[in-house]
C-alpha cells in the first residue's frame, strides 16, 4: 500500500508492507511530470565499473532506521538505499547542475563540492557544472564560477569553501527564478539543518512550478545535530582537532600548581563534539555540554570538584561546549543571526572568571587558569582521511539519486549504509546526546566528575526520552 503526493501539496510518501514495514521514500520527478524520457544508465559503459559485479541498486533494496529489534516487534522504518539505478531520467548532455554551500565553515566542505563535480563530470559524462557564490543569496546577487575536473582538482587539501559561504539570504521566488532562468535542472544544496529547511522551501517551489529539477541535499554540520543519519561530515576532523587544544590545556595546567586548562568546544545546543573529545582524550577531568545542566556553587556543584580535583591531583582540565549553562547567565540574549539561531552567550569565558572570583575571593587559593578557544580554527582545517572517504561517499550517492530522478531528499549514512532520506526527516528536529545513554555514563566513568543531576530529574530523564539504540548507544536509530 502506498500513499503519494498530489499535484497540489506534497505529502510524505509512505509505503508499507508486512511485518510493521514502513518506507518513509523520497519524491520523484516522476511524481509530477508525466510521461518523463528515461536512459540507460551510462555506468554500464564505464571501465571503472566494468569490475563491478551488480552495477545497480535493486528497486526494493532499502535500509532500516532501528537495526536492533525484537523477534517479535515490526519491521520499522526504512529508508531508500543510495546507489545508481539501472534507468536514469537525465541525458548527460542535457544536465546543466549547480552547488552552493550555506552557513558555517566545516572541514570536508571542498572535498563533497569536488566529489560532486568529478561524480558528475567521470561517472556520467556531466560537462556543465556551476557553483554557486556565496550561500543561498548568490543564486541572485552574485557571479557563478564553472566547475570541472581541473578546477577542483585539488580544493580538498584547502579548508573551508571555494564557492564561499553565508547565512540567510534565502528567497525561494528568486532562488527558483534563477535556477529557471539559467536551465540549472539539478541543484545540490550543502548546509546544516537551517540550510536543509530552506532547501526543502525550494523543492516545494520547484515541484509547484512544474519543473524538471533534482533539489538534493548533503547534510552539513560541524555539531553532528542532524538527526537519522549516523553522523555528518567533518566531525571526525573536528573531534580529532579538538584533542589538540585539549592537550594543549593539559600541558598547561600540569605545568603549573593549581593548573586549571579550560577548553571552549563547538556545540550550541548538542554536546557531540566535547563528548567524544573527551572520551579519546582521557585527559579531561569535567565536561559539560548544553543537554547537563549543572550549577556552580554548593555541595555536589563545579567549584566543589574543581577544588577536590586541585587537592587531589594538583591540576585539571575542564571541557565546555559553547552552548552548556546558558540558563545561568544574568542576561540571556534574544537576538538570532541571519541563519535564525539564537547569538549565545560566551559561558566559557564567563564560568572561567567566575572560577578565579571563588578561588582568590572566597577560598584564598592561587589557582593558574588558562583559557583556550579553538573554535575557528577547528572550522578552517581541510577534511582527514576518515571525513574525505565519507564526503566522497556522501557526494557520489547524491549524483547517483539525482540522475535517476529523485529529489526532496537529503543523502546520508544510516547504520553504515548510504540511503536517500526525505527532508522532513531531516529537518523536523535535532539529534542530541541522551544523557541517560550509555555513551554518557562511560564519560561519567571515564573523568570522575558529578552528573550534577539529582536522581528525580534522572527518573524524569528516562521517561521523556526516546530509548536509544542498545547497538549505537546514541539515541540516533531509536523509534519514532
Amino acid at each position: 500500500m502506498a500513499s503519494s503526493a498530489s499535484p497540489e501539496t506534497s505529502k510524505p510518501k509512505i509505503i508499507t508492507g508486512p511485518g510493521g514495514y514502513v518506507l518513509q521514500d523520497v519524491p520523484h520527478l516522476s511524481d509530477y511530470i508525466p510521461d518523463l524520457l528515461v536512459y540507460s544508465n551510462p555506468l554500464q559503459d564505464n571501465p571503472a565499473y566494468s569490475v563491478v559485479k551488480q552495477y545497480f541498486v535493486h528497486v526494493d533494496d532499502t535500509v532500516p532506521q532501528k537495526i536492533v529489534v525484537h523477534k517479535d516487534g515490526p519491521r520499522g522504518v526504512h529508508f531508500r538505499r543510495a546507489g545508481p539505478r539501472q534507468k536514469v531520467y537525465f541525458h548527460s548532455d542535457d544536465v546543466h547542475a549547480c552547488i552552493v554551500t550555506c552557513g558555517g565553515l566545516c572541514p570536508g566542505l571542498n572535498t563533497v563540492i569536488r566529489e560532486i563535480v568529478c561524480g558528475l563530470y567521470h561517472m556520467y559524462g556531466v560537462k556543465k557544472v556551476l557553483g554557486i557564490d556565496g550561500g543561498y543569496r548568490g543564486f541572485y546577487a552574485k557571479n557563478t564560477v564553472n566547475l570541472n575536473p581541473k578546477v577542483v582538482n585539488d580544493i580538498h587539501k584547502r579548508g573551508g569553501t571555494i564557492l564561499g559561504t553565508s547565512r540567510g539570504g534565502h528567497d525561494t521566488a528568486k532562488i527558483v527564478d534563477s535556477i529557471q532562468d539559467r536551465g540549472i535542472n539539478q541543484v545540490y544544496i550543502i548546509g546544516g539543518d537551517g540550510t536543509q529547511r530552506g532547501a526543502s522551501v525550494i523543492f516545494e517551489e520547484v515541484r509547484r512550478r512544474g519543473l524538471k529539477v533534482s533539489v538534493v541535499g548533503i547534510p552539513k554540520t560541524i555539531d553532528n545535530d542532524v538527526p537519522v543519519i549516523d553522523k555528518s561530515f567533518g566531525f571526525d576532523t573536528a573531534v580529532e582537532e579538538a584533542q589538540r587544544a585539549i592537550n594543549a590545556a593539559h600541558v598547561e595546567a600540569q605545568s603549573f600548581e593549581n593548573g586549571i586548562g579550560l577548553v571552549k568546544l563547538m556545540g550550541r545546543y548538542s554536546g557531540f563534539i566535547a563528548m567524544h573529545a573527551t572520551l579519546a582524550s582521557r585527559d579531561v577531568d569535567c565536561c559539560l555540554i548544553p543537554e547537563s545542566p549543572f550549577y556552580l556553587e554548593g555541595p555536589g556543584g563545579l567549584f566543589e570538584y574543581i577544588e577536590r580535583r586541585l587537592k587531589e591531583n594538583g591540576h585539571m582540565v575542564l571541557v565546555i561546549a559553547e552552548g552548556a549553562g546558558q540558563e545561568l547567565l544574568a542576561e540571556s540574549s534574544t537576538q538570532k543571526d541571519a541563519s535564525g539561531n539564537k547569538l549565545l552567550q560566551d559561558v566559557a569565558l564567563w564560568v572561567s572568571q567566575r572560577i578565579k572570583d571563588h578561588f582568590s575571593k572566597e577560598r584564598k587559593m592561587t589557582i593558574n587558569l588558562k583559557y583556550i578557544d579553538p573554535t575557528y580554527m577547528i572550522r578552517a582545517i581541510p577534511s582527514n582521511a576518515s571525513d574525505n572517504v565519507y564526503c566522497t561517499l556522501l557526494a557520489q550517492s547524491a549524483v547517483h539519486g539525482a540522475m535517476a530522478g529523485y529529489t526532496g531528499y537529503t543523502s546520508g549514512l544510516v547504520n553504515g549504509r548510504q540511503t536517500y532520506i526525505p527532508f522532513y526527516r531531516i529537518t523536523e528536529k535535532q539529534n542530541h546526546v541522551v544523557i541517560t545513554d550509555r555513551m554518557w555514563a562511560r564519560l561519567l566513568s571515564s573523568t570522575n566528575q558529578p552528573s550534577f543531576l539529582h536522581p528525580k530529574d534522572i527518573i524524569e530523564d528516562k521517561v521523556d526520552e526516546e530509548p536509544a539504540s542498545p547497538l549505537l548507544d546514541n539515541g540516533n536509530c531509536g523509534p519514532n
